[in-house]
This record gives C-alpha cells, structure tokens and sequence, in this order.
C-alpha cells in the first residue's frame, strides 16, 4: 500500500488533469485551423476557399473542422469576434483604471491596426467577402453594431470624466470614429504602402483633437463672442 500511494503522490502534487490537457489539445486544433484558414483565404479568396482546402492545409479531417466551425462564416465570425473582444477589453480598462480615456482610445485604435497589419491579401479577401456573401455581410453588421455600441459605452465615460466633447452624443462619436478607422484599414488593404499602425496613429494624431472637450468649449467661446460682436453693432 505504501509503494501505491508513493507511485501516485507525484501526480497529485503536479495538479495536472486528464481533462486538462484535453482542453489544451482542443485549444490548440482550433486554433491550427483557425490559422490554416486564414492563410488560405489571403492565398485564394474566401470565395474560392473550400472547407476540403482548410482541412488539407490543417492536416485535419473534415469532421475535425466541423467539430469547432459549423461552417467556413464561422471562422470569419472569431476573426470579427476577436477585434469586438479587442473594444470589450479597451472599455474594461478605463472602467477600472484611472487611465486617460482618450489615450485608452489611441491604444485600442493603434493596437487593432496592429492586429489587422498581418496581411494585406487576408484584408482584401475579407472585404470581397462582405460584399458579395450575405451571410458574411449580415454577420459583419451584427460585429459592427456590437463594437460601436462598446465604443459608445467608451465615449460616456470619457463625457463623463470631462475629457471628451459633449456638443455630440457619444453614439455618434462612436460611429464617426469608426468608419475613419475602417476607412483607414481598407485604404491600406488596397495599397499598403507603410505601415498599418503608423498610419492609424498619424490619423489619429489628425483626428484626436477633434475629440476633445476643449474643442468644444473653445467652440462654445467662439459663438459666444460672434454674438457679443454682432449686437454691438
């Protein structure tokens, strides 16, 4: 009996379960396909892309894939899933730090531009994607919709703390800064003549003023003496 529970001691003291490399093996086959997908949507278009081509460049069978995405959408849907994520965890940190809302924003919008830099070819054959595939464009609004209204939930706060302009709603912020963002992605996916994040952050560094709580009151100052003058005269 001794001898037994010396054998077995070790294994408790690792704290390793079955179930637990399991999960990890899961983990690391989704993301292999997840990878071997895109790759192949850069190489040959979504449109064109087969699940029987995933599969090939995975090195896993068909039923494997099936078993992580219902359809090829799917993978589409944890690309556009995972920069919605990217919001969620940007809006969380200026919840719970005492960091800058704003400079929350240029780290969020610097670090998607990041995330998207990887492939030209992968961008554009997303985009063809949501133009021509109903499935893909309903998906993508869902996306749309859900990270405006993170971004929105971003602009309150910093309304809130004084930092950004009250004369516009914050949905409206949100959805301005959004499609300068997307346009500045989609530009570069078309001619990627620099870097992705360096031109987020030289649009930003355009753009960000804009935002400001100061531009709004010096707006309001501005109207204020225009009035002044004009009833003097």
């Amino acid at each position: 009996m001794k001898s037994s529970s010396a054998v077995r001691s070790p294994r408790r003291a690792s704290g390793f379960r079955p179930s637990d490399r399991r999960e990890r093996r899961r983990a690391e086959t989704r993301e292999r396909i997840y990878r071997a997908a895109l790759r192949i949507f850069a190489q040959r278009g979504y449109l064109e892309t087969t699940v029987e081509d995933i599969t090939d460049a995975a090195d896993v069978g068909k039923g494997t894939f099936f078993n992580y995405f219902p359809t090829k959408e799917h993978v589409l849907a944890t690309y556009g899933e995972q920069r919605v994520a990217a919001i969620e965890r940007a809006l969380n940190k200026a919840r719970s730090t005492n960091h800058s809302v704003l400079a929350v924003l240029k780290e969020l919008a610097t670090n998607l531009a990041g995330q998207s830099s990887q492939s030209p070819d992968l961008l554009r054959s997303i985009f063809a994607a949501h133009l021509s595939c109903a499935p893909v464009r309903a998906e993508l609004q869902n996306r749309l919709q859900r990270g405006r209204r993170l971004l929105a939930e971003m602009f309150v706060l910093g309304q809130q703390k004084g930092e950004i302009r009250r004369d516009r709603s914050a949905a409206d912020l949100a959805r301005l800064t959004h499609l300068i963002l997307m346009g500045v992605t989609i530009a570069w996916a078309l001619n990627p003549d620099s870097l992705l994040r360096k031109s987020a952050e030289e649009v930003w560094e355009l753009f960000f003023p804009s935002l400001s709580a100061d531009i709004s009151m010096s707006r309001k100052g501005n109207g204020k003496g225009k009035r002044q003058r004009k009833a003097a005269r």
